[in-house]
């Protein structure tokens, strides 16, 4: 009988797996006469799929440059299965243009254009990293093992047949279905919509009664923004990268455009944190008012444009293999008490390895004596703190975390003292991202992904209490989100342009949103923000939460009606402590440990090989698999930066080794 698999999900990381899957295939038996069928599903474009499809506006850009992405594994991964390099996006490009690789041509049109004169550093729109995905995806097809035959399917995964895994029913796109006999199911759809939650399903129902606007999360390119009317004031709350997606369509979409204008030119035209002079906005006459606020209440950094002027910082260095191997053996620990001090450290040594090495003149002491010092103390201590300031005169050249995570903290002003405060905040953080004087940022940076590649293989071996696991990975999530995964340093001067102009406004930090039904209109408030604004328009500028019991995808929807698969659910105990004369006075007994359910919405897998974990023991499923953002394995993207040992690419080998270890029996 013909084996046989399913993997639900075209785009990067199911090409990426499947990439391993053809890498290893001959080592697990797979050849002419003892054949693998793989069946590769997404209604989407096959490679590219739903995030990076070409049927989408040109104006959207990546948020890492040409050179900083490769779907190829090198010799700096340590995996399993065989190496098998091939081009990063910007070599790629190069190959192309030099016509170096067989049947391949320069794309017509403005695609085409963009590929002739790309660069290492430049920031390609999403439209031609579609072209290189979908060249990825044909090179595999193309160099495939004998016996593995991969069939493409158009369409959705719409469920088990029966609630057996081993039967997978297709609806293909042009309106016919298969079924298909499998062995083993991959899930890697990736980030998935989901109906709105309890709290986003009031406010859609309360927006219909009232004849409101209410965008509930989702993709941005995928919302209907042409229903907003030009002229319309609009509340966003949410400031990462679906609301600079939310910025550039509701703008440049609609045919505004920005000019650039020398410093000491114009009305007053000073630099914008560029270095070169500042951006300034021509409307279109269709523009919208935007009025925006988050959590934190500023944008993600910016992505650094520079190099280390030093050389690379050695890492890891406090937070590496031989620290996980300490924390699993205390058994489950808290990532804020016990692991956060030590990325805390990690990141510091990065930041002040490059300070040392690429600006000796802003340091006293010598690279050596301080590295020294500075493996003595811990992160929260006096000694360090000491250190730093003798080491480091200038306040600005310190790291800074309390900032970092909480940079509106003590701010509470008018709308027009905080819209000052926020655009000198914005054009700082450019500078410091793009200006080769603040290179310590990139060494931060650099630490920052490897502490964050330790912190999820921690996690993933379940090194984590579980309130650590509810709570605390979120917000180190979110954390790292806004220190390394930010919009390109253009579009925060184009943010700083449209705020200039008075079509963008600052709310600020802990925006909340709520509905006054007497006037029918939204109200926004915040903690840095005095009084309130308010509209007819709300989008939540993000995407929607995880949610396994609430996602719109077919396939898991099937599989969680049979009870095949459930979102993880994490049960702890939580003492609550007198933390005030109230609770004394109203005889709370705090010595109650009350257990607290919590949701995260994810699907469970198992870290060493991505099975899925089932039952109430959560038992490895042994033929489901999944891997992406929307399991407990946190991983970063699907594709990566080159040389760096990609947590994503050891993952996408471990899965691609346990799949053909189940199909094959071997």
């Amino acid at each position: 009988m013909a084996r046989s698999m399913v993997i639900v999900g075209g785009g990067p990381r199911g090409t990426g797996v499947l990439e391993r899957l053809a890498a290893s295939a001959p080592e697990y038996g797979v050849d002419a006469e003892h054949p693998l069928d793989v069946h590769l599903v997404d209604p989407y474009p096959p490679g590219a799929g739903r995030i990076w499809r070409t049927a989408q506006s040109e104006l959207l850009w990546m948020n890492s440059m040409a050179a900083d992405v490769t779907m190829y594994t090198d010799d700096s991964v340590t995996c399993t299965g065989p190496i098998v390099p091939g081009p990063s996006l910007i070599e790629w490009a190069e190959q192309v243009r030099a016509g170096e690789l067989d049947g391949e041509t320069v794309p017509d049109g403005r695609v085409g254009d963009e590929l002739r004169g790309l660069r290492p550093n430049t920031f390609p729109t999403r439209q031609l990293q579609s072209h290189y995905l979908d060249f990825v995806l044909r090179r595999v097809l193309a160099t495939l093992p004998d016996g593995l035959r991969v069939h493409l399917h158009c369409g959705r995964a719409a469920g088990v047949v029966d609630g057996d895994v081993r039967r997978v029913r297709i609806e293909e796109s042009d309106g016919t279905s298969v079924e298909i006999d499998t062995d083993v199911v991959l899930l890697a759809s990736g980030h998935l919509d989901a109906t709105p939650s309890d709290d986003e399903t009031a406010l859609v129902e309360a927006s219909r009664r009232l004849g409101l606007q209410y965008f509930p999360p989702e993709q941005t390119t995928d919302s209907d923004l042409d229903a907003i009317a030009p002229g319309r004031t609009v509340i966003a709350r949410g400031m990462g990268l679906a609301f600079v997606d939310l910025m550039v369509l509701l703008y440049e979409g609609r045919g505004g455009r920005f000019v650039e204008v020398p410093a000491g030119e114009g009305d007053g035209a000073d630099d914008d944190g560029s270095g070169r002079g500042r951006l300034e906005y021509v409307p279109s006459g269709r523009e919208v008012y935007l009025q925006v606020g988050s959590g934190r209440g500023v944008p993600y950094h910016a992505k650094t444009e520079y190099t280390l002027r030093g050389p690379r910082p050695p890492l890891p260095r406090f937070f590496g293999a031989d620290q996980v191997e300490e924390l699993l053996a205390r058994g489950e620990v808290s990532l804020r008490d016990e692991v956060w001090p030590l990325i805390a450290k990690e990141v510091g040594w990065g930041w002040y390895h490059e300070l040392h090495h690429g600006h000796p003149g802003r340091v006293t002491t010598t690279w050596e004596d301080f590295a020294e010092r500075y493996a003595a103390v811990d992160w929260y201590s006096a000694e360090r703190e000491e250190l730093v300031a003798e080491a480091v005169p200038a306040a600005s050249d310190r790291l800074d975390f309390e900032r970092l995570d909480r940079p509106l903290d003590g701010v509470f002003a008018d709308l027009d003292t905080l819209q000052k405060h926020l655009r000198e905040y914005v054009a700082d953080d450019l500078a410091r991202h793009v200006d080769p004087a603040h290179t310590a940022e990139l060494g931060a940076f650099t630490a920052l992904l490897s502490a964050y590649m330790t912190s999820s293989e921690l996690a993933s071996r379940g090194g984590l209490t579980p309130r650590s696991r509810a709570f605390d990975l979120s917000w180190w999530q979110n954390l790292f989100s806004s220190m390394a995964s930010g919009p390109p340093g253009p579009r925060l001067r184009q943010l700083l342009a449209l705020s200039r102009a008075g079509y963008v406004t600052f709310l600020g930090a802990s925006v909340r949103v709520d509905i006054d039904d007497r006037t029918r209109e939204f109200v926004a408030t915040g903690s840095s923000l005095q009084g309130e604004v308010r509209a007819p328009t709300f989008v939540d500028a993000r995407l929607a939460s995880p949610s396994v019991r609430r996602s719109l995808d077919p396939m898991l929807a099937s599989l969680t009606r049979h009870g095949v698969l459930d979102e993880e659910t994490l049960r702890f105990e939580e003492r609550a402590t007198p933390c005030s004369l109230d609770a004394v006075a109203e005889r709370v007994d705090w010595r109650d440990t009350p257990v607290v359910v919590h949701s995260t919405g994810l699907v469970p897998v198992r870290a060493s090989d991505f099975r899925v974990l089932t039952g109430a023991d959560e038992e490895p499923h042994p033929r489901l698999f999944a891997v992406g953002p929307h399991t407990t394995v946190r991983l970063p993207g699907a594709f990566t930066r080159p040389r760096t040992n990609s947590l994503s690419f050891r993952a996408n080998d471990a899965c691609a080794q346990a799949m053909l270890a189940t199909a094959t029996g071997r």
